[in-house]
């Protein structure tokens, strides 16, 4: 068990109950899972950035990422249908959980100007998006490897029904948001 997630059960489930007053431990939000998305508009002139895009991602997640495909043909982008445009993975339990502490703690920090992350981020389900402008924040990428600077979407699906819980089950797991 990763140290957010005893944090989670030790405290941040605790107070989550007392702040909301659930009458019962299944209505706590928990994080059900985090994804990472990167989405990459040369690919159609550059198989390469495909490969590129997917080594930095394995290595900031330490999962292998799934590559994601056109669902439709757009005339004005030269897109058909069926061409790889990105890659995505999917982080569940306590690659999830090491991945939320690496960028609270150890990422984020490392912007620079960082006055903390944008509160309106939610969708009013509970869900909360972040994008991020550059891979180059997180210690696992070396600077002299990479060819291109890519930024990436990271998307926290919670079980919280209103924003309001979400935020602050964020907010008690490290999340920096500006006031």
């Amino acid at each position: 068990m990763s140290r957010m997630q005893d944090k989670y059960t030790k405290e941040i489930a605790p107070a989550l109950m007392e702040k909301f007053g659930y009458k019962s431990v299944m209505q706590i939000p928990k994080l059900e899972k985090v994804v990472i998305n990167i989405g990459i508009g040369e690919a159609k002139d550059n198989p390469k950035a495909i490969e590129a895009a997917c080594g930095d991602l394995a290595a900031i997640t330490g999962q292998k990422p799934i590559i994601t495909k056109a669902r439709k043909s757009v005339a004005n982008f030269k897109l058909r249908e069926g061409m790889n445009i990105g890659c995505k993975v999917t982080l569940r339990s306590t690659k999830m959980y090491e991945f939320i502490d690496r960028l609270f703690n150890v990422a984020l920090p490392r912007v620079r100007d960082f006055r903390g992350i944008n509160p309106n981020g939610f969708d009013g389900r509970g869900n909360y998006s972040l994008g991020l402008k550059e891979q180059l924040i997180f210690p696992e990428i070396d600077y002299d490897k990479i060819d291109k600077i890519r930024g990436m979407d990271v998307n926290f699906v919670t079980t919280a029904h209103t924003d309001e819980e979400a935020r602050e089950l964020l907010k008690l797991m490290g999340a920096p948001f500006s006031a």
